[in-house]
């Protein structure tokens, strides 16, 4: 169960930390570093399972019936990514609360942070595909969030929505993939999937498969084409750079090239796709690189850059490539982190990012400039720090694989141009930052930070040395663990010493180091060259018109069928569903009619037919009287109601009627500024039109059902009916499907209602209408808007209706009623005062702030499905007991009364949410308020 605490502390306390932010700025870095620890102290427990070889895998039951569970997977691999996005997590929110300014809000900035950190978690301690994918979306929507912090830049908004659209699009791709990849081997388990490699790689839907899930990783790891959207995401604050670049978002898609190593790799399709992808970004990023002005910008680039050379080495496909793939993950990870922090502090003190202006900060900055240089060396790949050594078995593992190969330089002789670059934008990083001259009309002038923004930088930077020199006694368990966790097996043998003697490694990496030292001291011509090729090589161009393309065609498709009338589009949708319908009578042979005997009509059902039918065709007539036909309709909703009883369903006759009496409420404050009568607006050409695409659609409609209903069905009612007492522990089956057999599509319903709710206040919030001064025939409205004798009633009636539903809400488990039906009747009762008694009334006697009523509606309903998770139950899972109280006697106590209580609190507060904020209106129509409308005689 730990796992699961894991990656739910972050989640949780990303809420707590937007909350306590009320109390003082720094309050929610102090809140975002206890979850941190937290969730630390939640994963300490499991830290030596893969160092002793095993693979923590805890399964919590979800939906059993549709084989979907809560299933988090421990192994190196898993730990390798966990303890990377929690401890470089902890150092960013160290570093974040000295860089952010007094105007950004810290609150909303830790709540996205550790929103992201869950969602990060949730994908490296997945076992099933199916929650690693959802985890994977969050990623995407938290990492928007995130880089979109700054709202008020346009910069940052444009860059959010291209990350968004990139990886979303990924995301979408990798789901076809991971469902091929899941019917393939028979389950979404990883640890399936992963004992089935042979199998997999022999299906003939391997190629597309394979393709599909690339497509996620690519995207989100910014592999060539998809590599544009990087840079752009620069517009986020530094710490979120740091972040996502090091170890979390981009990292995301190489996790899981390693995650699904075993299972895809080996075929021809993976190593032309993996490596392909791999070397063009390792050679594109490590260019553009170096030609970057803006610091930020070249760190992005370079990062695209190391992104490509762990994603060549996992397309290579050896044990020992995939080795290396993990060690430059881990080296990248510190040395990229403190990079970005030591650029985020230069920014922070100078004003500009720029490196045209800020030259010579050595004399000003010295400390800051010497824990930049030991991270851009270890960017460089200097030997005595830890890019040496990954970067060394990278250059090993290109020269082992192109000596089975034909052309066997050209992969050596590439990696090495990129190795050249790495070390020329990584010593303009250093020189024309710190050395170079003076600075160039900066915005302030250049100090050393806080102490404690440095603190972050200082423990990354000294990871950097002490792996480089001692990586046998610092980095090399952790290093073999998450190994053995790739390959699913131990690791092969490798050596990670300092020096190997002469060979074809060190001689790439001796020439990298010169060749990049001369690439930069002749950049003059190869910046000239780059400025004129820069508009020929912008993806990010591609990527606009493709985006302009597409929204003009869609444009140019909802331009041919939305004109702007509900009419014509009401006219699309049920000529297509009717199209589609024909089509499926049209495909089989069957006869519309099915042998199953009819059952005998009585007089009441008949009659109630024909009434049913006048009274809907009484409503089509009358329409354009609105007042006339809302009456005609609430007779409609009775005659239901009436049908429910009939057939013995008093819950969904409660329920009709309850509803009837909110529509009704709604609809009449809706017309209070509306004409009394709708213009006719269709000739007659076009309702007969209506009138028979209308008869087609219903007789369409009436012959499925007849179809249906005429063959032989197994219903489940059945087995609701023989397991409502003994499963669920009521008498009310309806209540009991509602709450405990079905709790979890209610849950849904009541999140649709919450957000229904709420969109329909912003909608109204703040919004006044001008009421009519009199009706359509002159005469004026009667202004005692509170008559004394319907506020003295409501008044006197309201504690009887809260009785009544209280006691509908407590008997609703065993007998007709429950909590939808009470919140109904208790918004009923108190949307009946602010119309009788008047908002300023009402709000004086009761709160008018309903948000905390559906927010405490929403979290109980979904407490109670935790609840059971701790106990190893399902989510949602109800018990109940009997219970003896004196005088009372026995009686029946069932835990779903708390998930039905949740639904009754979201009912209230999103139903009188709509009401009262439309009753508001209506207030806000008086004459004293504003001025009269001119009557509609329309």
């Amino acid at each position: 169960m730990n796992l699961l605490f894991v990656v739910l502390i972050p989640f949780i306390g990303a809420g707590l930390a937007a909350r306590v932010s009320r109390f003082g700025r720094l309050q929610s870095a102090w809140m975002a570093g206890g979850v941190t620890l937290a969730s630390m102290a939640a994963l300490a427990p499991s830290v030596t399972a893969p160092f002793l070889g095993e693979t923590l895998v805890q399964r919590i039951p979800w939906i059993p019936a549709l084989g979907l569970d809560l299933t988090f997977r421990l192994d190196g691999l898993g730990l390798l990514f966990a303890l990377m996005i929690l401890g470089i997590g902890l150092l960013v929110i160290l570093y974040a609360r000295y860089y952010l300014a007094e105007r950004d809000c810290m609150g909303r900035f830790y709540g996205y942070l550790l929103l992201f950190m869950g969602s990060m978690l949730g994908i490296v301690l997945s076992e099933n595909l199916i929650l690693l994918l959802m985890f994977w979306e969050l990623t995407s929507l938290s990492s928007f969030l995130l880089i979109s912090y700054w709202q008020h830049r346009e910069d940052a908004r444009t860059g959010a929505r291209m990350a968004l659209a990139v990886t979303g699009l990924g995301g979408l791709a990798m789901l076809g993939g991971f469902v091929l990849l899941g019917e393939m081997v028979g389950s979404y388990d990883l640890s399936v999937v992963l004992a089935n490699g042979d199998l997999i790689r022999s299906d003939p839907l391997y190629t597309p498969m394979l393709v599909l899930i690339l497509l996620g990783a690519f995207t989100k790891s910014a592999q060539f084409p998809f590599h544009f959207w990087l840079p752009h995401a620069m517009a986020a604050p530094t710490p979120v750079s740091a972040y996502l670049h090091s170890a979390t978002l981009v990292k995301a898609g190489v996790f899981l090239l390693a995650r699904l190593f075993p299972a895809l790799s080996g075929t021809t399709e993976w190593s032309v796709l993996v490596m392909g992808a791999g070397l063009s970004t390792l050679l594109i990023g490590a260019y553009f690189a170096l030609f970057k002005h803006d610091l930020k910008g070249l760190l992005a680039y370079s990062t695209i850059s190391h992104l490509g050379l762990i994603t060549l080495l996992f397309g290579i496909g050896t044990p020992l490539a995939a080795v290396a793939g993990v060690f430059h993950i881990i080296n990248h990870a510190t040395f990229k982190a403190s990079l970005f922090m030591a650029a985020g502090i230069i920014d922070h003190e100078c004003g500009t990012r720029d490196m045209r202006r800020i030259n010579g900060l050595w004399r000003y900055m010295p400390y800051t400039g010497t824990l930049a240089m030991v991270a851009a060396a270890a960017m460089a790949g200097v030997p005595l720090f830890n890019g040496f050594l990954s970067k060394e078995m990278f250059f090993g593992e290109t020269v082992s694989f192109s000596a089975d190969h034909t052309w066997d330089w050209l992969l050596p002789s590439a990696v090495v141009v990129a190795g050249i670059f790495a070390v020329a934008y990584s010593l303009r990083f250093i020189h024309d930052v710190f050395f170079n001259g003076d600075p160039v009309d900066l915005p302030k002038t250049p100090h050393e930070p806080p102490r404690w923004m440095k603190v972050p930088v200082e423990i990354l930077v000294a990871v950097c040395l002490l792996v480089g020199i001692l990586p046998a006694f610092t980095v090399a368990p952790l290093l073999s663990v998450a190994a053995a966790g790739v390959l699913q097996s131990a690791p092969p043998d490798y050596d990670l010493a300092i020096w190997h003697g002469v060979n074809a490694a060190l001689i790439m990496s001796v020439v990298a180091l010169v060749g990049g030292i001369l690439i930069y001291a002749g950049r003059r011509p190869l910046f000239n060259l780059a400025t004129r090729l820069e508009g020929l090589l912008d993806a990010k161009a591609v990527f606009d018109w493709l985006l302009r393309r597409l929204l003009a065609l869609a444009c140019a498709v909802t331009g041919s069928l939305d004109t702007g009338s509900l009419q014509r589009m009401l006219l699309v949708f049920i000529v297509s569903a009717l199209s589609l319908g024909t089509i499926g009578f049209l495909g089989g042979d069957a006869a519309l009619t099915g042998d199953r005997d009819l059952l005998p009509a009585d007089a009441v059902s008949l009659l109630v037919t024909i009434a049913l039918i006048t009274v809907a065709l009484w409503t089509v007539v009358l329409h354009r009287r609105r007042l006339t036909a809302l009456i005609v309709m609430g007779a409609l909703g009775l005659l239901v109601s009436l049908i429910f009883v009939k057939f013995s369903a008093p819950d969904l006759a409660l329920t009709q009627l309850s509803v009837e009496v909110v529509t009704i409420v709604l609809l009449l404050l809706a017309l209070y500024f509306l004409p009394q009568h709708s213009p006719s607006e269709s000739s007659r050409a076009r309702r007969i039109r209506d009138i028979g695409v209308a008869g087609l659609a219903g007789g369409g409609a009436a012959a499925l059902t007849w179809s249906v209903l005429t063959r032989p069905y197994e219903s489940i009612a059945d087995y609701f009916l023989e397991n409502s007492v003994p499963g669920g522990g009521g008498g009310n089956v309806v209540n009991v499907i509602l709450v405990d057999f079905r709790g979890f599509d209610t849950l849904g319903e009541i999140s649709v209602l919450a957000l229904a709710g709420l969109g329909i206040y912003a909608m109204l919030k703040d919004l006044r209408l001008p009421g009519p001064a009199c009706d359509a025939r002159g005469r004026p409205w009667n202004w005692d808007m509170h008559p004394t004798i319907m506020a003295a009633l409501t008044r006197l009636l309201l504690p009887l209706a809260l009785l009544v539903s209280v006691f509908v809400f407590l008997r609703g488990h065993n007998l007709p009623g429950g909590g939808f039906i009470a919140g109904l009747i208790t918004a009923i009762a108190l949307i009946m005062q602010y119309l009788a008694n008047g908002v300023e009334w009402t709000h004086s006697r009761m709160t008018s702030n309903l948000h905390p009523v559906i927010g405490a509606g929403l979290l109980i309903g979904l407490l109670t499905g935790l609840a059971s998770l701790v106990f190893g139950y399902p989510f949602l899972t109800s018990t109940f007991t009997h219970v003896h109280w004196p005088v009372i006697g026995d009686f029946e106590l069932a835990s779903a009364i708390a998930f039905d209580l949740g639904v009754y609190l979201v009912v209230v507060g999103a139903t009188l949410l709509i009401l009262v904020h439309l009753g508001l209106m209506h207030n806000a129509s008086h004459p004293d308020d504003q001025e009269r409308a001119e009557p509609n005689h329309a």
